[in-house]
């Protein structure tokens, strides 16, 4: 059974804002939208939420006492979701599955709580219920008092993907009209930041003296520099043809990696590879215009990648992109945040590049594009989006 599945609505918020106008003249400005916070004892590039988002989420847990010791991650899924829900047209009757994944949930309300746990010995009454996995989806079924199917995840940086892959196959089977998918994270904390630390892919590029400290899309880099963000992302999905959708998904595909070890990757991404030959599956190579990477600014990552594109396409590849130089990496919401800018490319039929990448010149109309995410250990997800 292969049902047509829409794309009605879709809403973000992020550090490129909340408004979708808004976000497509920051593609358009080729300027990054990192800023710099004291993390981690020390000043360090983020992409946190601009201020008109951070009112918006100040609104919504001011608004109602229960929502006033909730994490971020949850706030911002909340913000996302009633705006898709009303762009949609979905009112207080309809029934609608709920599928909001995150990488790490709650980290700044798990971290608070216990550091106060070490400092006293003692835990908040609320610490387990509010920092839980299905904390995220479980509030926005309460928040749009939904009555369908609500589901959580972490599947690291595909999570958000696999939320979609989630919705598409409940849609498919019949045993729902519509779903909500999507990803949210706040990750924007001295313990995640010095993690990534650790890993030592975190950019050391001063952002005041380069005016690229994200290098995603760069192929010959010499050091890894990826830059966390923050945001969440959620599209409606409904069966069959609609005449509000924005897009439809017509392809979706999924790979796990063999490990060699926790965060390895292959030197042409197998999982990549076999994710991609999935969502393209009877769909001519040539008719896919515009390929969103993954991309995350690593070198290992971003190489990898283009390697797994090669060996799918050839030699004629699509016009390739990312959006993490300019957003940088939202971990569990980044696949999502990919597909708003798939969505935003086919709505204008234009090409957003990486401005300081390979140049590349858009020569026909955009149709077709495909969105790739991975996580740690090899979880690869591709998503192929038409044009009405």
């Amino acid at each position: 059974m292969n049902t047509k599945i829409a794309i009605t609505a879709f809403s973000s918020i992020s550090s490129l804002g909340n408004n979708a106008e808004v976000i497509w003249e920051r593609y358009l400005d080729n300027q990054h939208c990192f800023s710099k916070q004291f993390l981690d004892q020390q000043e360090t590039s983020v992409a946190a939420l601009d201020a008109e988002s951070k009112e918006i989420v100040a609104q919504i847990r001011e608004s109602d006492s229960k929502y006033k010791f909730l994490d971020d991650s949850v706030l911002f899924a909340i913000a996302a979701s009633r705006k898709a829900v009303e762009q949609a047209g979905w009112n207080s009757d309809a029934v609608f599955g709920i599928n909001i994944g995150s990488s790490r949930g709650a980290t700044d309300l798990f971290e608070k709580h216990y550091k106060e746990y070490l400092d006293t010995g003692k835990a908040q009454t609320l610490a387990s219920p509010t920092t839980t996995l299905g904390n995220i989806s479980s509030w926005i079924a309460h928040d749009l008092q939904s009555t369908g199917p609500e589901i959580s995840h972490s599947i690291t940086c595909s999570t958000a993907l696999h939320a979609l892959l989630n919705g598409v196959a409940w849609l498919r089977s019949g045993m729902a009209d519509k779903f909500l998918a999507g990803g949210s994270e706040a990750p924007l904390t001295d313990f995640t930041i010095a993690q990534m630390r650790a890993l030592k892919i975190y950019s050391r590029i001063n952002q005041e003296e380069d005016p690229w400290p994200n290098l995603a899309f760069d192929f010959e880099k010499s050091q890894n520099t990826m830059i966390l963000g923050e945001g969440a992302a959620v599209c409606c999905l409904e069966s069959g043809e609609k005449e509000n959708a924005i897009a439809y998904v017509t392809g979706v595909g999924y790979a796990t990696e063999i490990l060699e070890h926790n965060i390895s990757i292959s030197a042409e991404a197998t999982c990549f590879q076999k994710s991609m030959k999935m969502a393209l599956k009877d769909v001519a190579l040539e008719t896919v215009d515009v390929i969103v990477m993954h991309a995350p600014g690593t070198i290992k990552g971003d190489i990898t990648e283009l390697r797994a594109i090669e060996k799918v396409f050839g030699s004629q590849l699509p016009l390739l992109t990312t959006n993490k130089w300019k957003v940088g990496h939202t971990f569990g919401a980044s696949g999502i945040l990919s597909l708003e800018l798939a969505l935003l490319m086919l709505q204008h039929d234009t090409f957003i590049g990486v401005p300081f990448g390979i140049q590349q010149n858009q020569t026909k109309s955009i149709k077709r594009v495909l969105i790739n995410a991975v996580g740690f250990g090899g979880n690869a997800v591709s998503v192929l989006i038409e044009r009405v």
